[in-house]
């Protein structure tokens, strides 16, 4: 299924704004103000909930999935359930978290006030500002039309700043279209390459993408706490009836005009859509990573707390799981 869309209409959103001029700075401040703040009190400083890692505390058991690491399977407790079961170990202090930014063509599109693009630059802000303000590292791999900068971890609000102008600066680069769609398996491999040690990866993307990327991402969980980002506009998943209009392909810049009153195709564009949802979510399902869908309709505070929450919840099924182990 082709990325097809309508250029985004210009957003009057302060956050834009900022971004385009230039203003890291200012965004950052915004959302210092607008976000963080909230989530302080929503989350009450659980960023645990956000960032796992590797440690010597013991902090749960679960079933042993094929992407795991088998020198963490609990021999005893997979002897006495007959299903084996691997230890997660409570995290370090300090960890080192990876954002991996797809940032290719696809990512301009937005039906409302706000693009894609938008979400994943206020996504990144917040998140890095809470990781950074609890002493962790952060880094990022921005990725174009190929890989385009590599950001090591540093900690700090100047390096947050370093992090978003960097985005910012991407979203004003000039190029030539595209000869075919994102190619995600190449920022994937590249991003299992650049980061030796364990750490927690934020793969940001729309997923729209040539496949073969699943196996990448795959390989990238045997190693990291992997999060899978996904951004959205609702428009890609339903078109309403605005008549004959022309749709362009973001990235290739291949145009077509197709006639939205024609009820028929829109629910083949629909059916289209529900597929490539359905396909997308048992990918990410299969190579065991936990996914946030940010549409850009979506309070970026609700978001986030909903996603902490269901983390929190899947650790609290862990430890009920393993007090009842152990008794």
């Amino acid at each position: 299924m082709k990325s097809w869309w309508r250029k985004a209409p210009a957003a009057a959103n302060d956050d834009r704004l900022a971004i385009e001029a230039g203003g890291a700075e200012r965004a950052l401040r915004r959302l210092e103000w607008t976000v963080i703040r909230r989530l302080d009190g929503l989350l009450q400083g659980d960023y645990r909930t956000l960032m796992r890692g590797t440690g010597l505390d013991l902090a749960d058991l679960r079933e042993y999935q094929h992407h795991d690491d088998v020198r963490h399977i609990d021999w005893n407790v997979t002897a006495r359930l007959q299903t084996p079961h691997v230890r997660v170990f409570t995290e370090d202090r300090e960890m080192a978290a990876w954002f991996v930014l797809d940032l290719s063509r696809s990512v301009d599109f937005g039906s409302g006030l706000k693009a894609k693009r938008e979400i994943s630059a206020g996504f990144v802000g917040v998140l890095a500002r809470l990781l950074t303000r609890h002493g962790n590292r952060v880094g990022a791999l921005v990725y174009g039309s190929d890989l385009e900068a590599v950001i090591p971890p540093r900690t700090g609000r100047r390096h947050v700043l370093h992090l978003l102008h960097a985005m910012e600066k991407r979203a004003g680069k000039a190029e030539p279209l595209q000869k075919g769609m994102t190619r995600l398996d190449d920022l994937l491999k590249s991003a299992a390459t650049l980061m030796p040690r364990r750490s927690t990866v934020f793969v940001v993307s729309d997923f729209l993408s040539e496949p073969g990327w699943e196996r990448p991402l795959g390989q990238l969980v045997q190693r990291h706490e992997v999060v899978a980002v996904r951004l959205f506009d609702p428009l890609e998943l339903e078109l309403p009836d605005l008549g004959l209009v022309p749709l362009r392909d973001a990235e290739t810049g291949e145009q077509l005009w197709v006639d939205t009153h024609d009820a028929g195709f829109r629910k083949r564009f629909a059916r289209l859509a529900a597929e490539r949802e359905s396909a997308l979510r048992e990918a990410l399902a299969r190579a065991g990573v936990d996914a946030l869908e940010l549409s850009t309709n979506d309070d970026l505070v609700e978001a986030i707390v909903r996603f902490a929450g269901l983390r929190k919840r899947r650790a609290r099924i862990g430890q009920a799981g393993m007090k009842a182990v152990a008794a």
